[in-house]
């Protein structure tokens, strides 16, 4: 027999009157099929793959800071008058210039081996070869413990755990701080080098370069060096089987002198607001291990990409869109936060901002950190977006990507549209960083949601701003 739950009639009153009071959409039927336009062109378009194919090949690693990074970009400017931006530029920033230079490590107790290593971003030469007995710590825990000098003459080895992979990274905050900051407790305990394991989830003989944290105005004064995950797993059962272990290194990283470094800037200047302005973008350089098609060529290729199909439309949405290709990201968010710094006074007009800088699997959902008037506007976005595997995520998440971080911190409104990160840090930072990673069908679906959620964005009279 079916049971029914007792539903009184103000109940009823209630739904009926939510339903019929519901506001109407900001997004107009025009507009709609606009942006579901758009998204169809992106799946058949091979143009994002085409751009991220050109940075990687013709232009390859883009250490920030180095020839080639100034090479993408003047890239980047030709890409975007080849793709009929209205406005193209280059903002110049100085920055300090870190060199990685040759390395060798070896494992030279209880055996000869040689060990896959990387040194990490801001470290220091060795002045000659280190031969010492390492100190083994389980964790960053355990290292931070140390007492001043106690690792005087020695290596000190800091192991943890391979990251698990996951959707959203989940981990990689954790798992870095002995990238970051262990070097300023081997420093501090007197240590001649400090070698980590890789931050990283994946189980091959590559090593994670990345940066390092200064401490103040302090960079490291000793050789840090990253090593592969199956190095440290070998290192660790030997630790456990009680075996001595002592490592020879020589590294030949370090600082350079300040060099120029740069943004470019391309706009597709708004038809009724052009000082109202909807940034995207991705960073230009790249680790220099790799050629940098994961992290960021492909969010180079996403943004590009999305603003010049809009660019296509027989007219301009009202607001501009700006793609930024961030310089010197890698090394410190230099360019996120000299861009911040040349716009300041203009940052009002900034509505919204977002990058894409998590790889090149496909978009999964769409969060936003806008004023409660607009979460509608969002919301409608996500709902065009649904045909692409793309859910509506939290409505006050802050962010919008590493190079929004500034922007965002001076009030501008963020979107991100997440994407699969299961694989990324099985790649990032590391030798096999390469363009075959990138599936082109999973790229066009990143384009189509760039492209249909900021067309949407830059066409509507809703105030994203505001009041919170």
């Amino acid at each position: 027999m079916l049971q029914f739950k007792a539903v009184t009639l103000s109940a009823l009153v209630g739904v009926f009157s939510t339903s019929l009071l519901a506001a109407p959409s900001p997004i107009t039927d025009s507009q709609k099929e606009t942006a579901e336009q758009l998204i169809q062109t992106a799946l058949n378009s091979d143009m994002g793959y085409d751009i991220v194919t050109s940075l990687t090949t013709e232009v390859g690693p883009r250490l920030g800071g180095s020839e080639a990074e100034a090479r993408a970009r003047n890239w980047g400017a030709e890409l975007g008058k080849e793709l009929g931006f209205d406005r193209v530029s280059i903002e110049e920033f100085t920055m300090p210039f870190w060199d990685r230079g040759h390395l060798h490590i070896t494992l030279t107790s209880p055996y000869q081996q040689p060990l896959y290593g990387t040194a990490l971003g801001g470290a220091a030469p060795s002045e000659s070869e280190v031969n010492a007995d390492v100190v083994y710590f389980r964790d960053i825990h355990a290292l931070t413990d140390i007492k001043d000098k106690e690792l005087k003459g020695k290596i000190a080895f800091v192991d943890g755990d391979a990251m698990v992979k996951s959707q959203t990274g989940a981990g990689y905050g954790q798992a870095n701080q002995r990238r970051r900051i262990g070097w300023q407790h081997a420093q501090r305990g007197g240590a001649s080098a400090l070698v980590v394991r890789s931050v990283g989830s994946d189980s091959h003989r590559f090593p994670h370069t990345g940066m390092m944290s200064k401490n103040g105005d302090e960079w490291a004064t000793i050789p840090v060096i990253a090593v592969s995950n199956p190095d440290a797993d070998h290192l660790r059962r030997l630790h456990q089987a009680n075996k001595p272990l002592s490592m020879s290194l020589h590294s030949e990283s370090k600082w350079k002198g300040e060099v120029s470094s740069g943004n470019v800037i391309l706009d597709i200047i708004g038809s009724e607001k052009p000082e109202e302005i909807v940034l995207i973008g991705g960073h230009l350089d790249s680790w220099d291990l790799g050629t940098g098609a994961v992290d960021d060529g492909a969010g180079v290729a996403i943004t590009t990409a999305a603003a010049a199909l809009i660019a296509k439309l027989p007219k301009r949405p009202k607001r501009t869109i700006r793609v930024v290709m961030f310089g010197a990201e890698e090394v410190g968010l230099l360019g996120a936060f000299a861009y911040a710094k040349q716009h300041e006074a203009n940052l009002a007009n900034h509505v919204v901002a977002t990058e894409s800088d998590f790889g090149a699997q496909t978009v999964w959902q769409l969060v936003s950190n806008v004023n409660s008037d607009a979460t509608q506007l969002v919301d409608d976005i996500a709902k065009i977006l649904s045909p692409l595997g793309i859910i509506r995520g939290g409505s006050d998440v802050a962010g919008g990507g590493p190079d929004i971080i500034p922007l965002a911190a001076k009030g501008v409104p963020t979107i991100r549209l997440n994407q699969n990160g299961r694989d990324y840090f099985d790649l990032h930072h590391t030798p096999d960083d390469t363009l075959d990673k990138i599936n082109p069908e999973e790229l066009a679906q990143n384009i189509a949601a760039y492209a249909a959620s900021i067309y949407l964005l830059a066409d509507t009279d809703v105030d994203l701003k505001g009041a919170k």
